[in-house]
């Protein structure tokens, strides 16, 4: 048999289960969120770790131009390393049937015999490369997918100039392609780039690379610091072409995973943090007006002996059933909209196998800090009640001052109608409920504001930044560095109506002790492509002598306009630079700098060389456009840009997308859980003043008004702060999910605006009938019988 106050809270819970729903699905929104992005995290790190574990990854890579293969025993013994090995990474273009562009990608050696010590393949399907055989191949995932190619299927490859036909024999993972894209993309195009691995006889014959190699990785003894290490590689290697050394967390495909993680760590804390505050100014207007309305009981429960304590934990008991039933509704969201998103991550990552796994400690985070959030929020006013001695709480509170409200001072009071008086008289003597009313519905509509922030930002890069920053329809890579005449040859191209030469170079750039390895791209003044832009979107005419950065890498890096950087370039003659800041862009994508074409070839004091060349094209000839171009064997990359733009559709909006469509959801829901409580906390608080109200003449219809003014009343007052704290919180969360390799750009619409303002109306409506209806049916005779 449950125990006296056991019971009692049952019959209370039962009572006010309209309440406790509203605030346990308020608390179950944040608690949810918090545990779906926990196990993501979790998930994402333990299938990376084992991944990394079990294929042997690497922990320093680079590239260089050529090196005999005997070099790999010096590289064996550079103090700190334990395991070295050496490949060929070559560019190939391939000619699939059915797609109109030419596809590209990058061919890695596998020995031909035995296992790779480092970065070993997980084969999906298929089989692995016979020892000895030729003409076959192996093909990264993404890339299969997205070709509908099979195990037994042909490919035909441009190698180095020559055209092979090769029979694929598996499709396979690698854990240095688990974000699979081209070399200084920051978004994935699958469709048209693939990375394939053949044995290296094979390879290095058909590039003429036989007895040498061109790529390698590196891990290190335990203990052992890779800065030193990665210092010696480079200088060992200088005189090769080396490119320069990284380490594993400047690895591109570690650092997509890795910012993806760094997103959601402040997802799982900035909105749950949001939710519970406002669970917690719900809980506690709950259980204050619950103490108010319960005065006698509990004067009566300490007549009869029950002590303080049980008193407080009869009433925390209250406070907690919420907080597990708010967890349990959390767990099962979480549990849900992770499996979900762990489904969209296979657009991005290629793991052997990806799956939710439910982060035991989010479960117990999410616990206790919905405990700690309700326990802020009501034991102060729980241990005041149970303080009451007996004979005072049996006394009904003193009333409260009866002068007029300050509206009423003014001398409008015969323009206000009486529900209106009444209305700001009862908001006016509670105070401190109206704030925290007021409070928890400002927070409420300011969570409505960032989704659609998160919205406005995707449609704002989609339908008009891309075309601002990029005006060209294709952008064209080299296999090697050329004279620019090459370029006319590429003008005299079927439809092309525009060409402007590019050229790009593998750099270092330095500023105070920071450093980060870039792609240096080149912009031609009153250039028609490609264009720098400020944060006003104004385009940035590159100097003769001066550096354009983006507004990522000059904060990655520290430096300010005016600052002198260091370029140290990681190929040719490597030689060093040192040029000042003159501007930062505004891009969404990568870090990058950018200078004057003619300043690049000086720096690099190549004379007169491009890498590529960006083309405007006639829209009705594309399709001759993309056969010319497949019969030109030097282009060894083609980026068209609406791919790219469908590419970002399909991946990162629609990942974006998605999530942002959670948060708008469970931020509704939270709106409306804020206003249907106070509505009938209101209600039940003032059903003696309403039942007398009726008793003396009052019409249903005007004692309905007065709560309904009210709710408008709190709700104009909220509103407004909502809004302005919506904006921070909504510029913080996008800042801070700012990455160097996505940016979303902060954009506030008036339909963000306006949709928060429709939702807190519409709820405020909805909320008001629900009580009006509770209203009607209020039995007067019952509410007006004083307690016994």
């Amino acid at each position: 048999m449950l125990p006296h106050l056991d019971r009692k809270l049952l019959r209370d819970l039962k009572r006010l289960k309209g309440q406790a729903a509203a605030v346990s699905l308020v608390m179950g929104c944040g608690l949810a969120m918090l545990i779906m992005a926990r196990s993501l995290i979790y998930s994402l790190e333990t299938t990376r770790a084992e991944y990394y574990q079990t294929n042997h990854f690497g922990e320093i890579f680079g590239s260089l131009k050529r090196a005999p293969n005997y070099l790999i025993d010096r590289l064996r013994d550079i103090p700190g390393v334990a395991t070295a090995q050496t490949d060929l990474a070559v560019p190939v273009t391939l000619d699939l049937p059915g797609i109109a562009e030419p596809c590209s990608g990058l061919v890695r050696s596998l020995p031909d015999f035995g296992e790779a010590e480092l970065n070993r393949l997980f084969l999906r399907r298929g089989r692995w490369l016979e020892p000895g055989a030729r003409d076959e191949v192996l093909v990264g995932e993404a890339f299969a997918k997205a070709n509908a190619l099979n195990p037994g299927d042909t490919l035909t490859m441009l190698l180095n100039g020559r055209r092979q036909t090769f029979r694929i024999a598996g499709i396979v993972l690698s854990p240095e392609y688990i974000f699979e894209s081209r070399p200084g993309a920051a978004l994935p195009d699958s469709r048209t780039y693939g990375i394939f691995w053949m044995p290296y006889k094979e390879v290095a014959t058909a590039w003429d690379l036989y007895g040498a190699f061109n790529h390698f990785s590196l891990t290190l003894a335990p203990g052992a610091n890779g800065k030193p290490i990665i210092a010696a590689v480079d200088r060992l290697l200088r005189p090769y072409g080396g490119r320069g050394a990284f380490g594993r967390k400047d690895h591109p495909s570690h650092i997509r995973v890795t910012d993806e993680i760094r997103v959601l760590t402040i997802l799982s804390i900035g909105f749950p943090t949001i939710f519970l505050s406002v669970a917690a100014f719900m809980t506690n207007a709950v259980l204050t007006r619950l103490l108010a309305l319960q005065r006698e009981q509990i004067a009566i429960l300490k007549a009869f002996g029950f002590t303080n304590r049980q008193i407080v934990v009869h009433y925390l008991k209250f406070a907690f059933v919420m907080v597990v039933a708010g967890v349990l509704f959390g767990l099962l969201g979480g549990v849900f909209l992770g499996h979900r998103l762990v489904g969209m991550y296979e657009l991005f990552f290629r793991f052997p196998d990806l799956y939710f796994r439910l982060d035991g400690t989010a479960v117990t985070i999410a616990l206790t800090v919905g405990l700690g959030a309700v326990t802020l929020g009501v034991l102060g006013a729980v241990r005041k009640a149970a303080k009451l001695p007996p004979a005072e709480a049996m006394r009904p509170e003193p009333p409260a001052s009866f002068r007029p409200a300050f509206i009423e001072r003014t001398g409008f009071t015969h323009l206000l109608p009486h529900a209106f008086r009444i209305a700001v008289r009862n908001l006016e003597r509670r105070p401190m409920q109206a704030l925290f009313t007021v409070a928890g519905l400002a927070l409420a509509t300011g969570l409505l504001i960032v989704p659609n922030t998160f919205k406005a930002g995707i449609a704002d890069i989609l339908d008009f930044k891309w075309d601002i920053v990029q005006r060209q329809d294709v952008n064209l890579g080299l296999v090697e560095p050329s004279s620019a005449r090459i370029a006319h040859e590429l003008e005299q191209l079927p439809g092309v109506t525009s060409l402007e030469p590019s050229r790009s170079a593998a750099v270092r750039i330095h500023f105070q002790g920071r450093s980060r390895q870039i792609g240096l791209r080149s912009l031609l003044p009153g250039g028609l492509h490609s264009r720098a832009v400020d944060a006003n979107e104004r385009e940035i005419v590159p100097p003769e002598n001066g550096l354009i950065v983006s507004a990522k890498l000059a904060a990655v890096l520290g430096a300010g306009v005016g600052d002198l950087l260091v370029l140290e370039a990681l190929e040719g003659r490597r030689p060093l630079l040192t040029v000042p800041l003159v501007a930062t862009a505004e891009d969404f994508t990568g870090i990058t700098a950018y200078m004057d074409l003619h300043a690049i070839n000086r720096f690099l004091g190549e004379g007169d060389v491009i890498t590529g060349a960006s083309i405007g094209l006639d829209q009705s000839r594309r399709a001759e456009f993309l056969a010319a171009l497949k019969e030109i064997p030097r282009v060894s990359t083609v980026a068209i840009k609406e791919s790219m733009r469908q590419s970002f559709r399909q991946t990162t909006a629609q990942m974006m997308g998605l999530i942002q469509s959670i948060y708008l959801m469970f931020s509704v829901v939270v709106a409306f859980g804020v206003i249907y409580n106070n509505a009938r906390i209101s209600l039940a608080e003032r059903a003696r003043e309403l039942a007398t109200l009726r008793v003396i003449g009052m019409t249903q219809h005007e004692v309905g008004a007065i709560l309904v003014i009210e709710l408008a009343i709190l709700g104009a007052l909220a509103v407004p702060l909502g809004l302005v704290f919506g904006t921070g919180f909504a510029s913080t969360i996008i800042q801070s999910v700012n990455t160097e390799t996505v940016r979303l750009p902060l954009v506030f619409t008036s339909y963000t605006y306006s949709f928060a303002v429709a939702v807190v109306a519409v709820a405020s409506t909805l909320s008001a009938l629900l009580v009006l209806r509770k209203l009607r049916h209020l039995d007067l005779i019952a509410t007006l019988k004083a307690p016994e």
